[in-house]
């Protein structure tokens, strides 16, 4: 009876170990992030030409007050979280950059989307982000610890929760 406890503790171990191994697979999506490729919902055909500037889009939002649904932004990514890919930062031609998370963190983006220009659909609103909140995303991006440091107060900021992104020319 001790052998076949013995043995049965020994399966349960080996099988806890294989299977904890496998879920321990984290990080973005693997990808090169070519022209053409799309992430999450799809993005429709005309969202490139209907794209506005993100200096339109805050105008749109003083405007319109809070948020602004079914939008197409278009910009260059600056960065991308590391971790997993469930976040980025996009540059416009003003030079402004904006905040953008996947809608319900359905999908994930490769790294290789940095430096890459994309076309955004989704929804955008004006909020603030939290120190601690800011630090967080800081951590993500691998900052040097003197620039999380020096984030010390909350930040008024468009947020944008992509439904789909397109990398585009």
């Amino acid at each position: 009876m001790k052998f076949k406890s013995l043995l049965l503790a020994v399966a349960v171990s080996v099988s806890t170990l294989a299977f904890s191994q496998e879920s321990k697979k984290f990080g973005p999506p693997a990808g090169n992030a070519l022209v053409g490729d799309t992430y999450g919902g799809g993005v429709a055909s005309n969202a490139e030409s209907k794209a506005i500037s993100v200096d339109k889009l805050s105008k749109k939002l003083k405007k319109d007050n809070k948020k602004v649904e079914n939008v197409a932004i278009k910009g260059k990514v600056t960065d991308v979280c590391d971790k997993k890919g469930c976040w980025l930062t996009i540059q416009t031609e003003d030079n402004s950059q904006f905040f953008v998370k996947m809608k319900d963190y359905a999908f994930f983006v490769p790294t290789a989307l940095k430096g890459k220009n994309v076309v955004l659909e989704g929804s955008a609103e004006r909020k603030v982000t939290s120190v601690d909140e800011q630090k967080h995303y800081a951590e993500d991006a691998k900052k040097p610890q003197s620039e999380i440091d020096a984030i010390t107060t909350p930040k008024e900021e468009i947020r944008f929760v992509a439904n789909g992104i397109k990398v585009v020319n």
